[in-house]
């Protein structure tokens, strides 16, 4: 593990580091009113609880491999966290979800555990329930955004077209939005957002 990596395993650092972007990376989300209409969260690599906050009038329970960040959220927001893979968790019908958030995981997972991620999200998800995605775009072609792209402590940013045949393998497309993230004018990253529904729900 570099550096750079070793300290954005640490909270505060990982809250510091995301702080000027947060907000506007989430911008799609709140767009389409489901933040307002939720029910209950499960927030997917919640990391330290950055998400949190939006969610104060829902049932919310955010998940993370890492039991550092998760013991830095709980302390924080008293909300609950727990410390687990998302691939091996389980809730019976009635404790499913209506809103699934998966921000910024992804383009850290390899395709098979993408695949694997994805798929395991549908039964945790209730009829009505959506999947929430937002993930870095790999550019297509030479760019600053696209530098920054490769620069990222994730392995796997993808191009649009890869992120919607993943998603779309495992869900039922609502929304397939790119977006872009940047400062002064200027696009820094090139995000996509993805709304979804379990196929065959109503």
């Amino acid at each position: 593990m570099g550096l750079k990596d070793a300290l954005l395993e640490r909270s505060p650092v990982y809250r510091l580091w995301q702080a000027p972007f947060a907000e506007r990376k989430l911008a799609p989300l709140f767009a389409g009113g489901d933040v307002a209409r939720a029910r209950r969260v499960l927030d997917v690599g919640c990391g330290p609880g950055t998400n949190t906050r939006h969610f104060a009038h829902a049932d919310y329970l955010g998940i993370d491999l890492n039991p550092r960040y998760v013991e830095d959220a709980r302390r924080r927001t008293g909300r609950a966290f727990v410390a687990a893979d998302v691939t091996e968790y389980r809730v019976p019908p009635e404790e499913r979800f209506d809103l699934i958030l998966v921000n910024s995981l992804l383009h850290h997972l390899d395709t098979p555990s993408v695949r694997r991620l994805l798929a395991s999200l549908a039964p945790l998800l209730t009829p009505d329930g959506h999947v929430h995605v937002l993930d870095l775009v790999l550019p297509e072609r030479p760019s600053v955004s696209r530098a920054l792209a490769r620069w990222d402590r994730g392995d796997h940013p993808r191009p649009l077209a890869e992120w919607r045949g993943l998603f779309e393998e495992a869900f039922e497309p609502v929304a397939f939005d790119p977006y872009p993230l940047g400062a002064a004018g200027a696009t820094l990253w090139n995000m996509v957002y993805f709304k979804g529904r379990a196929r065959g729900a109503a």
